[in-house]
């Protein structure tokens, strides 16, 4: 099997931002040449898919302003820091965009949304057995939340109404388990 890991030999900073930093890297190519990757780096985040008991799941709609509109998806939100436990976080988030609270959760995995150049790892996860109490929003956060039939979530996914990567993977795989006969 072909060797096709590539090695950085130096790395520039670009940008040091709140969210993401932006560095350039010279890397050693598999055939022995140079390169160059810009990367963004992100510390990582989690991402919910609430369902109700009745088949609904908590969904919101948010401007999001790279995209200029407002697009539909679960509630998710960055870590607080690269080793914060993964679970924690999304409890915390959960709770601070929708008010729930959940008796279950069940990981779904971790997505990587951009590979080529962004280094974000955002984990998934179900959560069932929800209380709902008040929300503690951001200061620059505002969204609306509505509860929708996961089947017809599921259906929005295929015919491509759903755009966001990690609200339509949470989507399908919460629909694969539910479905499983």
């Amino acid at each position: 099997m072909q060797d096709l890991e590539e090695k950085q030999i130096e790395r520039e900073n670009i940008y040091d931002g709140h969210v993401v930093h932006l560095v350039r890297d010279r890397v050693l190519l598999p055939n022995g040449k140079e390169g160059v990757r810009e990367v963004c780096l992100h510390i990582g985040a989690v991402a919910v898919l609430p369902l109700l008991d009745d088949g609904r799941v908590v969904m919101e709609r948010q401007f999001r302003y790279p995209h200029g509109r407002v697009l539909l998806e679960i509630p998710a939100g960055k870590l607080n820091s690269k080793d914060e436990d993964r679970l924690e976080a999304a409890k915390r988030e959960l709770r601070e965009e929708t008010g729930a609270v959940a008796e279950r959760f069940t990981e779904l995995g971790v997505m990587i949304p951009s590979p080529a150049i962004l280094d974000e790892r955002i984990t998934l996860y179900l959560a069932e057995g929800l209380s709902f109490g008040e929300r503690e929003l951001d200061d620059d956060e505002f969204l609306e939340v509505e509860a929708i039939p996961l089947d017809d979530l599921y259906e929005r996914v295929m015919r491509g109404e759903i755009e966001d990567a990690k609200t339509a993977i949470a989507i399908l795989k919460t629909y694969a388990l539910k479905n499983r006969k």
